[in-house]
C-alpha cells in the first residue's frame, strides 16, 4: 500500500478513494484509517484538510477529517463508514469478524475508542479542558475552537478524566486477560480493534519524534496526563501500539 499527498483539486479529479485528512498532526481517527487501508492494501490519495478551502468544503461535505470519498460516492467520514467501505474494497484481510459475537465485541470496542463519547473523544475534551485553565494540554486557541467544535462544558468537564481511566483500565485489562492466555490481539485474530487502539494511543504517548514528526509544542499537549490518567495509561497499551507499528503499520507517520 502506498499513498500520497494530492492537492485539492488534483484529488477532485482523481478517481478511486481519496481521503481528507489533518496535516502534521497524528489525528488517531486518521491514522487509523490510514492503518486500515494499509493492511488491506488499498491504495488512496491522501488531502491535507485546509480550513478555508471552499472547493474542498464542498466536496468532502464538511472541513473535518478524515473524510473519505470513493469515486462519486458520498463522503465518509464516521470510523464505522470508514471502516465498511475498507472491508467492501478489500475484504481479506478480514478486520470486522463475520461470526456474529465476535463482530458484535469488535463493534463495542471500537466505539468504546472511536465514538462519541469514547476514549478518544473524553481525551480530546481532557485535553481542552486542561488548556482552557492553563493546566497543559492544548494552547489555549487551539483549545478554544476544538472546544466549540466538539461541545466542550466545564460544567461536564469533570467527568472527562474517570471516563478516559475507565476506559484505559478496560482495554488494559482485556490486552492483560489476552497476554496471559498467549495471545496479542484483542480478539482471537488481528482486527479493526487492534488499529484503533495503537493509534489513539497517540493522543497519551506519541511515538518518538524519529516515528511521528511533530512540532514540539503540539506533542507536549498530546503529552499531558493528569495523575490519575498518568497512572491508568498501563504500559501493557503501549507495548500493544509497538507491536501492532512492528508488525502490521507503517512508519515512520507520513503527516
Amino acid at each position: 500500500m502506498h499513498f500520497e499527498y494530492l492537492s485539492v483539486e488534483d484529488a477532485i479529479a482523481r478517481r478511486g478513494l481519496r481521503m481528507v485528512v489533518l496535516g502534521k498532526v497524528p489525528s488517531p481517527w486518521g491514522e487509523a484509517a490510514k492503518g486500515i487501508f494499509h493492511v488491506k492494501g488499498v491504495d488512496f490519495a491522501a488531502v491535507r484538510l485546509v480550513y478555508d478551502d471552499a472547493a474542498l468544503k464542498s466536496w468532502a461535505g464538511q472541513l473535518s477529517a478524515p473524510v473519505a470519498i470513493y469515486d462519486d460516492e458520498p463522503p465518509r467520514s464516521g470510523w464505522a463508514e470508514i471502516l465498511m467501505l475498507a472491508e467492501r474494497l478489500a475484504p481479506q484481510p478480514e478486520l470486522l469478524p463475520l461470526e456474529p459475537n465476535a463482530r458484535g465485541r469488535a463493534v463495542l470496542l471500537a466505539e468504546k475508542i472511536c465514538g462519541r463519547g469514547g476514549l478518544g473523544w473524553c481525551r480530546r475534551l481532557q485535553l481542552v479542558h486542561a488548556g482552557l485553565t492553563n493546566a497543559g494540554g492544548f494552547a489555549s486557541r487551539v483549545a478554544g475552537y476544538l472546544g466549540g467544535k466538539y461541545g466542550y462544558d466545564a460544567a461536564a468537564a469533570e467527568q472527562h478524566t474517570p471516563h478516559v481511566v475507565a476506559l484505559l483500565g478496560e482495554l488494559a485489562g482485556i490486552l492483560r486477560s489476552r497476554r496471559d492466555a498467549g495471545e496479542v490481539y484483542y480478539l482471537d485474530e488481528l482486527s479493526a480493534v487492534d488499529i484503533y487502539s495503537a493509534t489513539f494511543m497517540a493522543l497519551f504517548s506519541p511515538l518518538p519524534q524519529e516515528q511521528c514528526d511533530m512540532h514540539p509544542g503540539l506533542r507536549a499537549a498530546f503529552e499531558w496526563r493528569d495523575p490519575e490518567t498518568a497512572r491508568a495509561l498501563d504500559p501493557v497499551l503501549l507495548e500493544h501500539r509497538d507491536m501492532m507499528y512492528a508488525r502490521h503499520l507503517q512508519l515512520p507517520l507520513s503527516l
